[in-house]
């Protein structure tokens, strides 16, 4: 599902009021993500309660602490879908293990919300206390 850009835009903006760089393309994840790209935080930005209660306020205070990533970067969730699910894809565990083989000079730091699904399935979404990996 595709959110509607206006619906999206303050919570884009959130970000790059912080100096976030926006990623909207596979390339320009590619190229944010590359391997002489240094130490990277990588948010998964989304229009879901704990994007808006966790993941951008935890950025705000990142962005003011003194040692700061080499780059900030974003993709939205639930809007650009082809750079989200590369950003994703590249930031997994199993990923991450191959870049440290591959390109020993990249690291990468993500966040991203826990509920990445459009709606809670499960009552530790809704009531926001934890519960056991699915």
């Amino acid at each position: 599902m595709i959110y509607d850009p206006v619906l999206v835009q303050p919570m884009r903006e959130e970000l790059l009021r912080l100096g976030v760089q926006e990623l909207v393309t596979t390339e320009e994840v590619d190229e944010a993500l590359g391997p002489d790209s240094g130490t990277v935080l990588l948010v998964v930005n989304s229009v879901c309660g704990c994007a808006a209660r966790n993941a951008r306020p935890a950025v705000a205070l990142a962005a003011q602490h003194p040692t700061r990533p080499d780059a900030m970067v974003t993709v939205f969730a639930g809007q650009d879908a082809a750079a989200s699910a590369r950003a994703r894809a590249d930031s997994s565990p199993s990923s991450r293990n191959a870049m440290r083989s591959n390109r020993s000079s990249r690291k990468a730091t993500s966040t991203s919300p826990a509920c990445s699904r459009r709606a809670p399935s499960t009552s530790s979404e809704v009531t926001g206390r934890p519960s056991a990996p699915p």
